[in-house]
């Protein structure tokens, strides 16, 4: 006995509904994925201040100024070790290891200058340890005056930021859609292309075959 055959379509399958989205989507996807997590990275980070100031080497009557901006280097790479930070401290009002990991210096290779920059969640605090380093880098530079012939003022003190330095949720949400846009195109790009075959099963009809050559065309190759 013969079984009827089932010739209603089929209905297409969770998977080849997601595989027969349009590329673009997977795009989509991902800068919208990215953007919501930079825009809650953003929110959960804490906000960061940074406050700077600046000492300038200047030469006395005994020196020149290319001696004062050589010194000038080398006092930026003093700036952050313990010798001046343990005097620093005390003016600051936190402890040595807080001021090696918030506390950064940079110098000019054109201008015997000093920049001193000190970053914390509060605003007056990063003032105050920029201003601390300072005074003390001054101190124990000016100590060694008369056998250095170059003296160490400062040229502009750190005062309190009214605005954070650290990125805005807004910001980080852009950066985070960006990426993750790019994250989906490459995404795309890597996937592996579907044959004529795949696509047809996917929508559930049968791959077509070749017809089966003619008896009269085959006697004919022979």
């Amino acid at each position: 006995m013969t079984s009827a055959t089932d010739n209603s379509p089929r209905r297409p399958s969770p998977l080849a509904r997601v595989k027969s989205l349009p590329p673009w989507s997977l795009i989509a996807a991902g800068a919208v994925a990215g953007g919501l997590l930079g825009g809650v990275y953003g929110l959960a980070q804490p906000p960061v201040y940074t406050a700077t100031a600046y000492v300038v080497a200047v030469p006395t009557e005994k020196s020149d100024s290319a001696s004062a901006l050589g010194f000038a280097q080398a006092y930026g790479r003093v700036a952050t070790q313990v010798a001046v930070l343990g005097d620093a401290q005390v003016w600051a009002g936190v402890p040595v290891r807080t001021l090696k990991s918030s506390v950064q210096t940079a110098t000019s290779p054109d201008a015997p200058m000093v920049s001193i920059t000190a970053t914390s969640a509060r605003p007056d605090l990063a003032a105050d340890m920029a201003n601390a380093v300072s005074r003390a880098l001054t101190r124990h530079a000016n100590d060694t005056k008369s056998a250095t012939n170059v003296e160490l003022q400062q040229f502009a003190r750190a005062t309190k930021p009214t605005e954070p330095s650290s990125a805005s949720p807004a910001v980080t949400g852009l950066v985070g859609a960006s990426a993750g846009g790019l994250l989906g195109g490459l995404v795309l790009l890597a996937r592996p292309r579907r044959s004529g075959a795949d696509r047809d099963r996917d929508r559930g009809r049968p791959a077509a075959v070749p017809a089966p050559a003619v008896a009269a065309e085959a006697h004919g190759q022979l």
